[in-house]
């Protein structure tokens, strides 16, 4: 695993990406040392890089405006140890022992896949700091009774909800199928899509998990194609997903309506590199530029401008769930774990993601709950459609041809 290691002092920024390096001692001296481990290669690294920019620009924001504001620690700066772990769980897990044991953190934000984030998740409880992450959608995250792991973004069954909406009010399908990566966070989303159209009695044509890294799916979907759904809904990270829907035109699947359930579907990278074979493709997000929550716009116009892409709800996250340590250290009385816990437990914060308030229901324990938004592919743009009141633009339906 590689090591960057990030303070920010006052206005000042160093630029570590690219290689493994140090920030000078004298730098740090003051900062209060936070992990962040995060998969900067392998194959979530698109995702990985979004949110590392995220946490740094808030970091960066952060600091030029003094650090730490109020309480004990008012003037210390936070510095992030950044470890990659190359989107493995098991380096995930080596890489967050080392930030426990031998960089003494006293607590870890961070990481990405479902997977990793169960693995640091049970590793990190096992060590009894407070964890804190802005992703890891898998239901099992937060229903294990981890004391000590708090989550931002809302548990994978969730993820449709506006999608399911969409699905109930305007296009009322008979027949749906479901093409998923067999990961947790694919299984988790597919298996709550399925219960939610055997409620509705959708009947699912196709229930088909694949592996991840696949190259050719056209036997899978035209085993699709040949029952005729009404909607095809796939689950995906990045690269899977170009692949999925560019093949899907090539043998001419045509539903109705294409569905996303949010990660890879909601990438900049998938937009541009799907290019017209997506377009009309709505999916689930938690998350758009044109939501109304404070911040939300200056966010967005800065993260562009500073990284020339467009900003979607993974790099929100990071950014939000940065100034919630920011919030934490602000309110605790010591760096002590329990001290840092009840904190953290305690949060109650506005940000361009949305509100943030850590709760417990049904069988998940610091959870943040938010609403869920649906966004289409149109001319090329993602763009909030459903719910109404959240709507940038009218929806497009029926629209499977580019």
């Amino acid at each position: 695993m590689k090591r960057w290691k990030w303070c920010l002092a006052g206005l000042a920024v160093v630029s570590l990406i690219g290689f493994q390096g140090l920030v000078p001692a004298a730098w740090g001296a003051e900062s209060i040392k936070i992990g962040l481990p995060l998969p900067l290669t392998g194959i979530h690294a698109k995702f990985g890089e979004a949110i590392r920019n995220a946490y740094l620009m808030a970091l960066e924001e952060i600091n030029a405006q003094g650090g730490i504001r109020k309480g004990p620690y008012k003037g210390r700066t936070i510095e992030f140890l950044i470890e990659d772990t190359q989107s493995k769980p098991d380096v995930a897990k080596a890489a967050v022992e080392k930030l426990i044991t031998r960089d003494k953190v006293p607590m870890i934000v961070g990481e990405y896949s479902s997977s990793n984030v169960y693995a640091v998740a049970g590793t990190i409880n096992n060590y009894q700091i407070p964890y804190l992450t802005q992703t890891g959608a898998a239901d099992n995250v937060t229903q294990q009774g981890w004391k000590w792991v708090f989550r931002i973004n809302p548990p994978a069954s969730e993820y449709a909800g506006a999608l399911q909406e969409f699905l109930f009010q305007v296009v009322k399908p008979k027949s749906m199928a479901i093409i998923f990566e067999n990961t947790l966070f694919g299984t988790s989303t597919s298996k709550a899509m399925k219960e939610w159209a055997d409620q509705q009695k959708v009947e699912i044509t196709n229930f088909e998990p694949y592996e991840a890294g696949g190259i050719d799916f056209k036997p899978l979907l035209l085993k699709v194609k040949a029952k005729n759904p009404d909607v095809v809904y796939m689950v995906s990270y990045l690269l899977d997903a170009l692949q999925l829907m560019k093949q899907s035109r090539e043998v001419g699947l045509a539903p109705k309506l294409f569905a996303g359930g949010a990660a890879g579907f909601t990438m900049p990278e998938f937009v541009q590199g799907a290019g017209a074979a997506a377009e009309n493709l709505v999916s689930a997000t938690l998350w758009a530029p044109d939501v109304k929550y404070p911040g939300t716009k200056e966010f967005y116009e800065k993260y562009n401008q500073k990284y020339k892409v467009h900003p979607e709800y993974h790099s929100t996250e990071g950014y939000a769930a940065a100034y919630v340590l920011r919030d934490v250290l602000e309110r605790t009385v010591s760096l002590k774990n329990e001290d840092l816990r009840k904190v953290l437990s305690e949060t109650n914060l506005m940000t361009p993601f949305g509100p943030i308030k850590f709760v417990a229901y049904g069988k998940h324990t610091n959870q943040n709950r938010l609403p869920t938004l649906l966004v289409q592919i149109l001319k090329g743009k993602l763009v909030t459609v459903w719910p109404k009141e959240y709507a940038a633009a009218p929806y497009v339906y029926p629209g499977t041809k580019p």
